[in-house]
């Protein structure tokens, strides 16, 4: 008798283990199901990148942040009626001296390091939340924009999930840790009287950036201005697909509005000698740019991409694709006359 009930308790025991065991997974799904949709909840009424989805109302703009996120907040604003686009190739082009320059209020929507399909994303971003009121828009289109892969591969990270027209894909895109770390700030600045704001305009002068890591006293920095730039987008197919879905993103624009694509300056050293595969590259893709501004109404070309006398001079650079602000300005005096003659 003895031996029979010994041999009857792990028979017992297991089910009510198993049942406990149940229990705990199904309340630690439970739990973790709360938590999660609680988290998605309180990120969507923070709208931590103040993209306007939430229902409530805090204070204006997001705390100094990178350009990536503050793209968001900075291109649905409606002090502004008009964008600047690209990368750190446009970056000095300042929109404080374009708004004096034309009366329509300029933002900057550049993210240093990005290509095309970032590029892109912004431009949308920025069309859906001015429907009406877009003035203007000018868009850095650098070599970049010469390549012949439609996928458009970007170089850096991007969110683009901030800036979709799926709400779905935005919720998807709040379940991020890097989210959750910026509840906290994202507390801070819209519970304070007066919190410090990044700059509405998205101005970034890089100038300072250059002169603290040398490049206007080291000879050996200056020097490699002599030498060949970064190689070029090599692009003989014909096909440039980043035109073609700018061209397809304009066509959702009115007809309108006034488009200035600039292809940004560059150090004499960086053009193509002539005669090469990369210069008939260069001319073919230039010649896409110029036709999408041919057949597109109130759209320009600025094309400093080329040589010229001021592009030739050392010292306006810190390296092949960056210029200093006297550059800058004459680029601006371009663009300024550029929008007088289109409107």
């Amino acid at each position: 008798m003895s031996s029979s009930t010994s041999s009857s308790e792990p028979e017992t025991a297991a089910p009510g283990a198993a049942m406990r065991w149940a229990r705990f997974v199904r309340t630690f799904a439970v739990t973790a199901a709360v938590a999660l949709v609680g988290t998605v909840a309180l990120a969507f009424l923070l709208d931590p990148y103040d993209t306007g989805r939430t229902p409530l109302t805090f204070n204006d703009g997001v705390r100094p942040q990178g350009p990536r996120t503050a793209a968001a907040s900075r291109g649905r604003d409606p002090a502004f009626r008009a964008a600047i686009f690209g990368n750190s190739h446009i970056q000095l082009i300042s929109p404080e001296r374009l708004t004096q320059a034309t009366g329509s209020p300029f933002v900057s929507l550049i993210a240093p390091g990005s290509r095309p399909k970032e590029a892109l994303v912004l431009i949308d971003w920025f069309l859906r939340h001015h429907r009406g009121t877009a003035d203007a828009l000018v868009i850095g289109v650098d070599d970049y924009w010469c390549t012949g892969d439609p996928a458009l591969p970007a170089a850096l990270p991007f969110p683009y999930w901030l800036y979709t027209a799926s709400l779905r894909d935005y919720l998807v895109g709040l379940m991020r840790f890097d989210v959750i770390e910026e509840f906290q700030r994202r507390l801070a600045f819209v519970t304070a009287r007066s919190p410090e704001r990044a700059r509405p305009d998205g101005y970034w002068d890089y100038e300072s950036n250059y002169a603290s890591q040398g490049y206007d006293a080291d000879p050996a920095i200056r020097a490699k201005l002599d030498g060949t730039g970064e190689a070029l987008t090599r692009n003989l197919t014909g096909r440039y697909p980043a035109a073609e879905q700018l061209a397809t993103l304009l066509a959702t624009a009115p007809a309108t509005l006034p488009v200035i694509l600039v292809r940004p300056p560059v150090y004499r050293t960086a053009l193509p000698a002539p005669g090469t595969p990369d210069a008939s590259s260069e001319t073919a893709c230039r010649d896409a740019f110029a036709a999408l501004a041919a057949k597109r109404p109130r759209t320009a070309l600025i094309d400093w991409r080329r040589d010229r006398p001021e592009l030739r001079d050392p010292n306006q650079f810190f390296d092949h694709s960056h210029y200093r602000q006297p550059i800058a300005r004459l680029v601006e005096a371009d663009i300024a006359a550029a929008l007088a003659r289109l409107r």
